[in-house]
């Protein structure tokens, strides 16, 4: 559970004041309280509504997007807190790729409590980026005591249905990742025999490490081969040992996105 970030250095980059823009005109947002899972879970969501022509960014933004935190200081009962994001659209910024939802999202998150026949009050602080031509910061608050079996809610059943699909239901037959050392980190080259999802695919790779800055991957694909290419750099600024079981590889098209668990050797 992290700490909420000072984002405004981030927002410097925004070729144009916001003017009178404030983050009312442009985001509303509201808690969906869910219902209770048969593993005991709670399945509830935040969801986002943007202004026409406004969008917000995916757990791993790209180069020039802001990625999202979240703060659940103040919680009781809360065990730990899993989302499940929705399939993310790709979007050119400056010649720069982002990735993330246009017009809104509603992103679910699976609550866990300590106490699982006891209420959870959430206390939940979220900043988050959007942006058009400009960008905004924009945090919220959210306040609940979630309890009791609730109600299927079919907005946050909708979002679930649209997460990227597993890799063994995409007809994945393998995935080799070659890793060398560069100056500053390391360069991880992954195969992935996979069926085309459509004419343009956007790779994308993440890692549990901490601090870890990945670039945007360079994509080719030679028939049912998707060849992708990633340089990964720590903040110490050297090649370090890559833990492979912790390297996600999203795969992304226009209308279907795939998740891939883990980068193991060819």
């Amino acid at each position: 559970m992290t700490k909420r970030p000072i984002l405004a250095a981030l927002f410097a980059l925004s070729a144009l004041p916001a003017h009178a823009l404030t983050q009312e005109d442009v985001l509303s947002a509201r808690l969906l309280s869910g219902w209770q899972t048969e593993s005991g879970t709670r399945m509830a969501a935040v969801e986002l509504t943007l202004a026409p022509g406004w969008k917000t960014y995916w757990r791993s933004p790209g180069e020039a997007g802001i990625p999202p935190s979240f703060d659940f200081t103040g919680s009781t009962n809360l065990k730990s807190v899993t989302f499940h994001w929705p399939r993310p659209s790709v979007f050119d910024l400056n010649g720069m790729q982002t990735i993330g939802y246009h017009d809104g999202v509603v992103l679910p998150m699976e609550i866990r409590a300590k106490d699982p026949s006891a209420p959870v009050t959430l206390r939940l602080g979220m900043d988050l980026g959007v942006c058009s031509d400009i960008c905004l910061p924009a945090s919220l608050s959210f306040d609940a005591e979630l309890g009791g079996k609730g109600a299927t809610d079919p907005a946050i059943r909708a979002a679930l249905a649209d997460m990227p699909r597993p890799a063994t239901s995409a007809g994945l037959t393998g995935i080799g990742c070659a890793v060398e050392p560069i100056r500053d980190g390391l360069r991880v080259t992954a195969a992935v025999d996979m069926p085309e999802l459509g004419p343009d695919e956007t790779v994308v790779f993440e890692t549990k490490t901490q601090g870890v800055w990945v670039s945007e991957a360079t994509a080719s694909r030679e028939g049912s081969t998707l060849t992708a290419v990633s340089d990964m750099v720590p903040p110490e600024g050297a090649p370090f040992a890559l833990d492979r079981s912790g390297v996600t590889v999203t795969v992304i098209a226009e209308n279907s996105a795939v998740e891939i668990s883990g980068c193991p050797a060819p």
